[in-house]
């Protein structure tokens, strides 16, 4: 009779615990991070006989959770790369709002300068229309600056956000640490502690938004947590930290590190595959630095496109002067690596602005030589590697002239150059009076009177800025072909020689440059003298307002054969705000996708752990 009672009592026992279980699972059905509960029972051992085994009744072997640990791991991975893909989406959706397209953006404010010109090339002596030229051009350098001024504000936001996603990561590491200390104690006794689990299965998932991780478990039934490719940021209970550090080249960007007793490790921004940490990296690294280099690009080769006119006219002044500049950006910059152990000082000044590309420069030196790669393009320079000599000498890269200007690097030593990072943001108008507008053009062209063929002067226009200033020039066509003879008087000597003109091609003699319209006949003659009255002159002005069609943005010099044509001003911005646009688009079919497959995912991993309340009833 005892024998019967006791298998009463265990099968009561045994309901009990089901039905304790059952009312866990549903009071905990909508809990976040909670997995469904199940009591696992088991046959007591028979009792034998003579007369054969005769059951005990039944036992309550533990409490298990409904857990799959390939479920949580995709959750966890598709969550961290979801929480990625938004970061770096709501960044680029910010870095698109830089480059406003129509008559807010910078393409118009620059069209809208150069096109004021038309009315000064109308009336060079009109100061209102001069005026007008000044207010355009510091409404075009206002444009610059304060794109300049939000990209600097975005990168800004992109290291707070960074420090409180590490700050948040260190917190949530030490949730798991103190768990691992409590399910390993608790471990020992035999029976897994499934709400701790949970808790700490959750932690790890929270952790995935802010950075990628991988787990191990250990016979402690502790867990190992690993990131940017192998670094312990838990192991068992004792917790390693991550820390937010200045870029080793440029202190106004973030780096993550990891922090192992004393010594912090930079973890490059490839080690991260997930993680709001990762879009804000990739975000930073890329796509920003891509729009700085976009932005200075353009600042520079207007600023010195439109400088290198100006110093190639006159202005109104008395006698009247070749034109200052107009616009003043900051120079090409070198930073030097925190690590170099060499003391090099070198220099990276932009004197081709049309050259100029939309890149930053690595410089590295292996003990003998210095070799420059283009980034992100990942090309060596022209010319690369170089000599100590050679850049104590000066060497010309993409529109720059790089110069060691004292000290020696080691090897190993490492530098980044930037030539136009700093352009937009200090872009201003340094020409503080409109009369300083140099619009006339320092020669003057005229047709001979007993001329028969159709050709005129289209325009007469100085090619350098030191072109002599008591030019005569006579051009006298030998045929109907184009073949003509000339002789020129620059100051102090007098040269002859021949040349073919050819329609559309100017043709270029004494710094001047002289276009012609029509066809001119054998026995046509054209004289260009230094301009005598530049009051009335308004050669320069047309040439200023024709630079709207001329490629001064980006230019690209070969190895060998001709320099290859870049764009003009409004198609430079077209193609920056194309660039800016392929990757919001691409940043938003990356986010589309993988909220889905995190969505996805996370019903997988709910389906097995979750609570189902029919089934509980």
């Amino acid at each position: 009779m005892s024998a019967l009672t006791a298998i009463g009592k265990s099968a009561m026992f045994a309901s009990y615990a089901a039905l304790q279980t059952a009312g866990n699972n549903i009071a905990n059905a909508n809990t976040p991070g909670y997995s469904r509960q199940q009591v696992q029972l088991s046959n007591l051992g028979g009792q034998f006989t003579g007369s054969g085994f005769f059951g005990k009744g039944v036992q309550v072997d533990t409490v298990t959770r409904a857990y799959d640990k390939l479920l949580t791991l995709q959750a966890n991975i598709t969550g961290s790369t979801a929480a990625a893909d938004a970061m770096h989406l709501d960044k680029l959706s910010l870095l698109e709002g830089v480059f406003p397209i129509g008559a807010s953006g910078l393409g118009s404010a620059a069209g809208d300068f150069l096109n004021a010109f038309v009315d000064v090339a109308n009336n060079p002596t009109d100061a209102s229309a001069r005026q007008v030229v000044l207010s355009k051009a510091e409404e075009l350098a206002s444009r610059f600056r304060n794109a300049g001024d939000r990209l600097t504000i975005l990168q800004s936001g992109v290291t707070q956000d960074m420090a409180a996603a590490v700050k948040a990561v260190n917190s949530k590491a030490q949730e798991v640490g103190r768990l691992n200390h409590e399910i390993s104690a608790l471990r020992a006794g035999g029976q897994p502690p499934n709400q701790l689990l949970d808790e700490r299965d959750k932690v790890i998932a929270e952790i995935g938004k802010y950075i990628d991780v991988t787990s191990i478990e250990a016979d402690d039934g502790s867990l190992g947590l690993f990131i940017g490719g192998g670094q312990n940021l838990v192991l068992g209970s004792v917790v390693n930290s991550l820390k937010v550090l200045p870029d080793p080249f440029d202190p106004a960007k973030a780096q993550i590190a990891v922090t192992t007793g004393s010594s912090d490790r930079l973890i490059p921004q490839e080690a991260f595959s997930g993680g709001s940490i990762s879009g804000l990296l990739k975000f930073q690294n890329n796509d920003l630095t891509q729009a700085v280099q976009l932005l200075g690009q353009m600042a520079t080769a207007v600023s010195g496109a439109v400088n290198v006119q100006q110093a190639r006219g006159l202005d109104l002044s008395q006698p009247a002067g070749r034109g200052v500049p107009i616009f003043s950006v900051a120079d090409g910059r070198v930073l030097t690596a925190s690590d170099n152990t060499g003391n090099a000082q070198l220099s990276f000044s932009v004197t081709d602005a049309s050259l100029v590309q939309a890149s930053e420069y690595e410089l590295t030196f292996d003990g003998s030589n210095y070799s420059v790669l283009r980034i992100p393009q990942q090309q060596a320079a022209i010319g690369s590697p170089f000599s100590p000599a050679a850049l104590a000498a000066g060497v010309s890269i993409d529109g720059a002239t790089l110069r060691l200007n004292a000290g020696t690097a080691q090897a190993g030593d490492r530098f980044l150059m930037q030539p136009a990072s700093l352009a937009a943001q200090t872009m201003q108008v340094v020409l503080n009076s409109s009369r300083g507008i140099a619009a006339a053009s320092p020669f003057t062209a005229s047709l001979g009177v007993n001329n028969t063929g159709t050709a005129s002067v289209g325009s007469v226009l100085a090619v350098t800025p030191s072109s002599a200033s008591n030019v005569t020039a006579d051009i006298s066509f030998t045929s109907g072909t184009g073949n003509y003879a000339w002789t020129l008087f620059d100051g102090t000597s007098t040269t002859t020689g021949t040349g073919t003109w050819t329609a559309g091609n100017p043709i270029t003699l004494g710094g001047f440059e002289l276009k012609l319209d029509g066809v001119p006949r054998s026995g046509d003659t054209v004289r260009v003298v230094s301009t005598l009255l530049p009051a009335g002159n308004n050669g320069n002005a047309v040439a200023f307002a024709q630079m709207g069609q001329a490629a001064i943005v980006g230019n690209t010099v070969q190895a060998s054969g001709p320099v290859l044509a870049g764009m003009n001003i409004t198609d430079a911005y077209a193609s920056a705000l194309a660039d800016i646009g392929v990757r919001v688009q691409g940043g938003k079919t990356a986010d589309s996708i993988s909220r889905v497959l995190a969505s996805d995912a996370e019903t997988s991993r709910a389906n097995k752990a979750g609570v189902n309340l029919d089934e509980e009833a």
